[in-house]
């Protein structure tokens, strides 16, 4: 229940609604008992037991006996009708029955209206919470998950609480009141019959709970296998190319279909044994009807104790009960599968993010003086991947960092941008440790542009407006021209406005690397972030794009990560890196001169 009280806190905005679906079932749960009781004058009627019916008025006597004055007044108004005309008796009786079932359904109907904009609204805010979720936390959260998982939890995981868990909130109140009522109806009539009854209900009880014990662990593999089936697509469909080039089809068909052969397996046997509860309580509660039937017979026939008329009637009461009581079965069979989903769902909202603001962060909007790393340190895992790391970039000056693979200069970028904290040492802006200060504002003074293109299955304007939210098309047509994109943009159907496909897979690779450039020129940050920002560029775009970059870059605060050494000839300060650490620092020919690593890389690549 502790995963139930959690999610319940969602349905604090919706509590009017749950307010009135609480009224509604209280009378769905009242005329449900009292439509049943309405049957016993009729059937005095039927049976010609007048001994039985009132034939004096009736006086009111108070809230206390509101029962009897209510049922005596009846007796005794079917009876003056009956003395007279026993078919307009009858059909007063049936018209009362009738009205009963139908403000009945009426309740139920207002009930279940006012639940659902409960149920849906718990739904659409716990999404909204995920995803907020999912886009707060760290980027070293997702390298650990699959993001079919994270799918299978925003998607299917809310669905199944929405089905399986809050439905139990249409229950709460509702079913418990009419077994209430009920009772108390069946108690007025016999205390005897209603006694022996009970003996039995505990018994039922305890075989329909056996039933469900395992009922969550198995809830818990079937969800966990879905997230496992929806990562393999995921893969499939982002490795596409990958997979055709070299002929894995068969590979990654026989992975998906091992899947989705578990997930058969334990569907199976998760809802074979949900799907044996309602049996199991219909037959245990037809047993419970059936000893009714020999006690109760019993009482009318052979004790005289009972009369015809009250003993159908507290059938039909007792039948009344199997109902709600086949509800709350499967409901708590609903809260055991539930509760898988909710655990899944609640361990990303209750994920902690590392990397949240101080209490007490500042805001920063301007960067006036130098960009330090003091002396930092920094691992992924276990190995460290910087060591004892110290740089420093004063304002309006261009650093590239070179190195081979691995060397720790993308790491440079993480840190700097706050995508992951220092370990040791501290990262400081005008002299302020890059910690104190609110992410937002931090990231608002940074523009970057990855190795990789990432874009959005958008238009180009919208995929540049991400960069400045209220850019005129004007400036985003600017931002294009500068890396040197506006000449094939400007030839497509739609210009800015035209779409880009899934991770803008309808440009090249060349085109795609330009866009990512222009959305980086557009927000006009003082500190630039260009980690391997030329590298999908094919030659004569790279040096187009690198005229265009360096005009950008003049008299701006640039960090410069690169592979191709040709890029960053004209940087204030190169520094070559390896293993985490500084080998040689300098300009473009200071470097050369000292023939060491970075001559040694620049004659690599002439070679390429």
């Amino acid at each position: 229940m502790n995963y139930f009280k959690q999610i319940l806190r969602f349905a604090i905005p919706y509590k009017r609604h749950a307010y009135l679906n609480i009224l509604f079932n209280i009378f769905y749960a009242l005329f449900s008992a009292l439509a049943f009781v309405a049957f016993i004058p009729m059937l005095d009627v039927l049976f010609n037991e007048e001994k039985e019916i009132v034939n004096v008025k009736p006086e009111y006597e108070g809230i206390m006996k509101l029962s009897t004055f209510v049922e005596n007044s009846l007796s005794y108004n079917i009876h003056s009708l009956a003395e007279t005309n026993k078919m307009n008796a009858l059909l007063l009786a049936i018209g009362l029955i009738i009205s009963l079932f139908l403000l009945k359904n009426i309740a139920n109907y207002l009930a279940m209206y006012f639940i659902t904009f409960l149920r849906n609204g718990v739904l659409k805010d716990l999404r909204n919470a995920i995803y907020h979720k999912l886009v707060e936390l760290p980027l070293a959260f997702f390298s650990e998950k699959r993001k079919g998982d994270s799918i299978a939890r925003i998607s299917n995981d809310v669905q199944e609480i929405q089905v399986s868990f809050l439905s139990i909130l249409e229950l709460i109140v509702r079913e418990p009141l009419t077994i209430l009522f009920t009772i108390i109806l069946m108690f007025k009539i016999s205390t005897e019959l209603t006694l022996f009854v009970f003996i039995f209900l505990p018994i039922s009880g305890f075989i329909i709970s056996r039933i469900g014990k395992s009922l969550k662990k198995q809830s818990d593999r079937v969800q966990k296998e879905q997230g496992e089936f929806l990562s393999i697509v995921e893969e499939t469909l982002g490795g596409l190319k990958v997979i055709k080039g070299f002929t894995a089809e068969r590979n990654f068909q026989q992975k998906f279909e091992n899947s989705t052969s578990r997930f058969y397996k334990f569907s199976n046997t998760l809802l074979n044994r949900q799907n044996l509860a309602s049996p199991t309580s219909e037959f245990l509660g037809i047993v419970v009807i059936a000893i009714i039937l020999w006690f109760g017979g019993k009482m009318v026939l052979v004790d005289g104790v009972l009369k015809g008329s009250q003993f159908l009637a507290y059938l039909g009461l007792a039948y009344n009960i199997l109902t709600p009581a086949k509800a709350i079965s499967k409901a708590s069979y609903s809260v055991k599968k539930g509760n898988a989903a909710a655990e899944r769902v609640l361990e990303i909202l209750n994920t902690k993010s590392p990397l949240e603001d101080a209490l007490n962060a500042k805001e920063k909007s301007d960067f006036n003086s130098n960009l330090n790393l003091n002396n930092i340190s920094f691992k992924y895992e276990d190995e460290l991947v910087l060591k004892n790391f110290n740089l420093k970039v004063k304002k309006g000056k261009s650093v590239a960092l070179v190195g081979q693979s691995g060397s720790g200069k993308s790491t440079i970028a993480n840190l700097v941008t706050r995508f992951y904290d220092v370990n040791e040492g501290q990262i400081t802006i005008d002299g302020e440790d890059i910690r104190s200060l609110t992410k937002k504002s931090l990231r608002e003074l940074m523009g970057l542009v990855t190795q990789d293109s990432i874009l959005f299955n958008d238009s180009i304007k919208n995929n540049l407006l991400i960069g400045k939210e209220n850019a005129t098309d004007t400036e985003v047509i600017d931002a294009l021209k500068i890396a040197n994109a506006w000449e094939f943009v400007k030839d497509l159907p739609k210009g800015i406005e035209s779409n880009i496909g899934d991770s803008g897979n309808k440009l090249s690779g060349g085109q795609k690397q330009r866009l990512s450039i222009a959305r980086a020129v557009l927000k006009n940050p003082p500190i630039m972030i260009l980690d391997e920002a030329t590298s999908a560029l094919d030659t004569e775009s790279e040096r187009l794009v690198q005229n265009a970059l360096e005009n950008m870059m003049r008299n701006r605060t640039s960090i410069i990560i690169a592979h191709r050494l040709s890029t960053i000839q004209n940087a204030d300060e190169i520094v070559v890196m390896q293993k985490g650490e500084i080998a040689e620092r300098g300009s473009h020919n200071e470097l050369l001169a000292r023939n060491g690593i970075y001559k040694k890389l620049v004659e690599m690549q002439s070679f390429e």
